[in-house]
């Protein structure tokens, strides 16, 4: 899941970044909101599912050899595949649960919890799914773990003043 927490955190982090600044939705409308806001970008979507595939090979790198703890053999699986579908997913499920926040009338950048911390986790889950099964105890753990994490990775975000907003 690495990965795919380094492919959430991405967009916050290059936003310096000018290239490709462009929101995915190319700001238009539904139904009198945002499809999905500013802050989807294809910089964001690009970048962020670049750095999990790069983070998936560094994965490899450090832990190839450890397979206690690995969810599988690192040295049978296809690295780019494994961050490619863990960074899609990610920023997938972030930006799905961007378009329900403008449905249900939340402004881009508003927090919306727990969804704003569980969103890239589930996506991500959903993505790798295709090529690996998870136990249904594997996604609850998941959630519950990663959705902490990213709570606490936020606040020191927000502390930092990367963030704006806690949460």
């Amino acid at each position: 899941m690495i990965p795919a927490a380094v492919a959430n955190a991405s967009p916050v982090l290059f936003r310096w970044i000018p290239f490709l600044n462009i929101p995915i939705d190319g700001n238009r409308k539904w139904r009198g909101r945002a499809i999905l806001g500013k802050h989807k970008t294809y910089r964001g979507f690009f970048i962020g599912v670049g750095m999990a595939i790069v983070v998936a090979y560094i994965q490899r790198y450090f832990f190839g050899s450890m397979q206690t703890y690995s969810l599988f053999d690192y040295t049978k699986v296809n690295m780019a595949i494994v961050g490619f579908l863990l960074g899609f997913g990610a920023l997938s499920g972030d930006a799905l649960k961007s378009f329900l926040k403008r449905r249900v009338g939340i402004d881009p950048g508003k927090p919306w919890p727990p969804f704003d911390q569980i969103d890239w986790i589930i996506g991500a889950l959903a993505c790798m799914s295709l090529y690996r099964t998870f136990s249904f105890s594997f996604w609850i753990v998941s959630i519950v773990f990663f959705g902490l994490v990213h709570v606490v990775a936020d606040y020191i975000a927000y502390l930092i003043h990367i963030k704006e907003s806690k949460y």
